[in-house]
């Protein structure tokens, strides 16, 4: 392979290509050629493959640096405009300011997040997204009831009455009641996505709920922009307006408007419906122009199938195979009520997809060796990244796990894969008990003696997925090169 060309393909995975800069030289062996799949034909002749462009990625770093820096800018806008007093009242009030300004940015944070912007979605991840969402959701309902509590003690303090009397002379004002109705709305979001509660509720009940977060955003806007916080300057409004304009047209734009345009455009349905094992199966559906999506292997979308009792709810489910000839594939364990209606899907459903999400791609490698380890219906991520992923012999390993032969999925793509490209294919079989667990440090060193120099894919139950992260560490792999996700949003 020229180096021209192996630049342009490694011009994809940034820290893939800075870790092979750095090791230069006759011991390592060349990146192999992966030839790259036929766009189409044009009058007989194979149409020339563009080389793709990396797509924009905000890294955790940069949504973190960026949130705590407008965390600071909003305090600073509340310490400009604060009045040093020792009286109780104004101390209550300042900080009832504090709470308030922060409870609101909090809120066009936790909005932003969950807008599925592209930029964020490839870089940090969906299911980080999901975790960081929930954590900054119990801040900000922190704060709103802080703020609530701040408000009613300043004003009973400064009208020299007690609690009670000082709530109904406050929810006397329209947009104060307006302001309370709000913050009950986001109360009621957070008590039903609470874990506990979350168990207990229909997947469509709290969906219906969680939409009211919006209207509780959009009462919250109204009542920032009747305070001295915002209020007090023009530019103060100007700014803090179009943020929140931004974020509605992100909103908007990522979750309506392309979702429909996808839907229209691409026309995908349902081809075939095949058995892959006890209680799995794969759907196959194929539309026109998929490649248009650019979706990555280890990417997955959000699925609606349109048809009777599976239609209101989308649910994310991976690729477990490349795109291929406008065609892409999931295969779905049954562990629930819609997913045990897909058994059913009959060849012609037409499907609305979201997406492509998730940043379990190959733009996170940073080494020439890479082990993917998989758990249970975890695997079908892993298949798409065990068939693409750039390497020779001996430098893709994949690790399966489940509780025995008949649950392994996809078992004769595996192995195939893995001796079309000299990769190593190893099932861990058997259920964990004090005497076997094939994910313990020592196991895992016993199979893969260089593990500490790998990168690590991972993908599989929540508890599978903690667990084996504390072993590869312990096992000498950095952290920051275990790259997992989960999908128990």
């Amino acid at each position: 392979m020229t180096t021209e060309v192996a630049d342009s393909r490694l011009a994809a995975y940034p820290a893939l290509a800075a870790y092979l800069r750095q090791t230069e030289g006759p011991d390592v062996p060349p990146m192999p050629e992966v030839p790259p799949r036929v766009a189409g034909r044009v009058r007989g002749r194979p149409r020339a493959a563009a080389t793709p462009v990396p797509p924009i990625r905000i890294t955790p770093t940069a949504l973190r640096t960026g949130t705590l820096a407008g965390a600071l800018a909003v305090t600073a806008l509340w310490a400009v405009q604060a009045e040093p007093s020792a009286r109780l009242d104004v101390l209550f009030a300042t900080g009832a300011h504090l709470t308030g300004v922060l409870a609101g940015y909090g809120i066009l944070v936790m909005l932003f997040l969950m807008a599925r912007v592209p930029a964020l979605e490839h870089g940090v991840g969906a299911d980080r997204l999901a975790r960081l969402h929930a954590l900054g959701g119990r801040y900000v309902l922190t704060l709103c009831l802080a703020h609530a509590l701040l408000a009613l003690c300043g004003y009973a303090a400064h009208a020299d009455t007690d609690l009670l009397s000082a709530t109904l002379d406050l929810l006397g004002y329209p947009g104060l009641a307006l302001a309370a109705a709000g913050t009950s709305l986001l109360v009621a979001v957070g008590v039903t996505s609470a874990r506990a509660m979350r168990r207990r509720v229909p997947h469509e009940t709290w969906r219906a709920v969680h939409l009211l977060t919006y209207l509780g955003a959009a009462l919250a806007f109204v009542h920032q922009l009747a305070g001295p916080d915002v209020a007090g300057s023009i530019l103060t409004v100007w700014v803090w307006s179009m943020l929140h304009a931004t974020v509605a047209v992100l909103l908007v734009w990522y979750r309506v408007v392309v979702p429909v345009r996808q839907a229209l455009k691409h026309s995908l349905r349902v081809i075939d419906v095949r058995d892959e094992g006890p209680g799995v199966v794969s759907v196959v559906m194929q539309g026109i122009g998929l490649d248009e999506l650019r979706a990555e292997p280890g990417q997955f979308f959000r699925w609606r199938f349109l048809r009777r009792r599976l239609w209101r709810t989308a649910l994310p489910f991976s690729l477990s195979a490349p795109v291929r000839d406008d065609t892409l594939r999931i295969t779905v364990k049954a562990i629930g009520d819609h997913t045990r209606r897909m058994r059913r899907l009959k060849p012609g459903t037409r499907v609305l997809a979201t997406g492509p999400f998730g940043a379990l791609t190959a733009h996170r490698r940073t080494r020439r060796k890479v082990l993917l380890l998989a758990g249970g219906v975890g695997i079908t991520p892993m298949r798409a990244l065990f068939e693409t992923l750039p390497g020779g012999p001996g430098d893709i390993t994949l690790l399966y796990r489940a509780g025995s032969s008949e649950q392994l999925v996809l078992r004769e793509e595996l192995e195939g894969i893995a001796r079309s490209r000299g990769a190593g294919l190893h099932y861990l079989l058997g259920r964990s008990d004090a005497s076997f667990d094939p994910l313990a440090p020592q196991a895992l060193r016993n199979l893969i003696p260089d593990l500490a120099e790998h990168d690590v894919y991972l993908c599989g139950p929540p508890g599978m997925t903690a667990s084996a992260t504390t072993a590869l560490v312990r096992a000498g792999v950095p952290e920051e090169r275990i790259h997992a996700e989960c999908f128990t949003f």
